[in-house]
């Protein structure tokens, strides 16, 4: 029914103030009824959104909260063994084989007046040599400057190259019979595609200053004289490697001519050549060699914002790093 129809009056026919005096005035007061409910329908998505977003900012932050160890200052808790754990390849950056990583963990657990001793956990199939190196001379300085505090690595499934080289460093070391340990040697690999080239019809052009510059580069033909240089190099590394090895594991260790070969062994049989001590876990050390029935975690755990950036990184940036640096990210590594 019309309005008409309704109220004939006259008083009922006059518009609202401040409309047209028109007869088109019923429109006009329809359309600011729709653009205002429009409006309000904006601001009400307006304002889920917003807190939609907070919502989702603030269980981030949880998670973060949950997961993150910022390896600040810990207050001591009293008696207790210290445990370090490196878990992974051993590499630079900020993961838990980092140096960055590892060092002031070792540290904060062996300046804690509450730790009787430290427990190194390692599962690594190795990495750098230079991150290896740095943890191990950093191991020997804290066993020299806290000689009452000694630390015992226990081998989780794996110990092998960069990682065994951090172990030799330690007071003891415990295996799993099943565990890897050993491979004591070191490698330098790469590709070369120039039979693919010759096939397919692709000159590599390479212009250098320096005759040596495009070393063991991929894409140019072997150079023998480059070979011989990197297996200098390499051989030397190992010869560090090895002389690591025989002053931490001393008259413990029963050489074979296959010791230092890159052979790795069963957890069982690296006790027996004097390359572990013994069996053992975490807890049953903390409780047979430190005494202690409590462990307390000084590793340095990533976050996970850390966790989302560092794969995102390395999948961006592997492909491209590759492709930049070329020839020049090969590197020995202890594996």
């Amino acid at each position: 029914m019309s309005i008409e129809n309704q109220n004939n009056s006259p008083s009922s026919m006059a518009p609202p103030e401040g409309t047209s005096r028109g007869p088109a005035w019923e429109r006009e007061i329809l359309e600011k009824l729709a653009f205002a409910t429009l409006a309000e329908q904006r601001s009400r998505r307006r304002w889920s959104i917003f807190f939609r977003f907070v919502f989702v900012a603030l269980i981030l932050v949880g998670l973060a909260l949950a997961f993150d160890y910022t390896g600040g200052e810990m207050e001591s808790v009293g008696t207790h063994s210290a445990l370090v754990e490196i878990d992974g390849t051993i590499e630079s950056g900020s993961g838990s084989g980092s140096a960055e990583a590892v060092v002031p963990a070792l540290n904060r657990a062996f300046a804690d007046a509450g730790a009787v001793g430290v427990i190194l956990r390692i599962n690594s199939p190795g990495g750098s040599p230079v991150q290896a190196g740095i943890i191990s001379d950093e191991i020997h300085r804290l066993r020299q400057a806290y000689p009452q505090k000694p630390l015992y690595v226990v081998v989780d499934e794996m110990c092998a190259s960069g990682g065994y080289y951090i172990a030799a460093a330690a007071d003891r070391i415990y295996v799993n019979k099943a565990s890897i340990v050993g491979s004591i040697g070191v490698l330098m690999d790469g590709f070369g595609f120039t039979g693919l080239m010759d096939k397919v019809g692709v000159d590599r052009r390479l212009v250098t200053a320096g005759e040596n510059k495009g070393f063991m580069d991929p894409f140019s033909p072997v150079q023998p004289r480059q070979v011989e240089y990197a297996r200098t190099m390499v051989n030397e590394i190992h010869q560090q490697f090895i002389d690591v090895v025989r002053k931490g594991r001393g008259k413990r260790l029963k050489e074979t001519p296959e010791m230092f070969s890159g052979l790795f062994w069963t957890g069982a049989k690296a006790v027996e050549l004097g390359l572990a001590d013994g069996f053992g876990t975490v807890n049953t050390v903390a409780r047979s060699e430190m005494k202690t029935e409590d462990i307390v975690d000084y590793t340095k755990h990533e976050g996970l914002p850390e966790r989302v950036l560092k794969k995102f990184g390395a999948a961006v940036g592997a492909g491209a790093g590759a492709s930049l640096l070329g020839n020049n990210s090969l590197k020995p590594v202890l594996r």
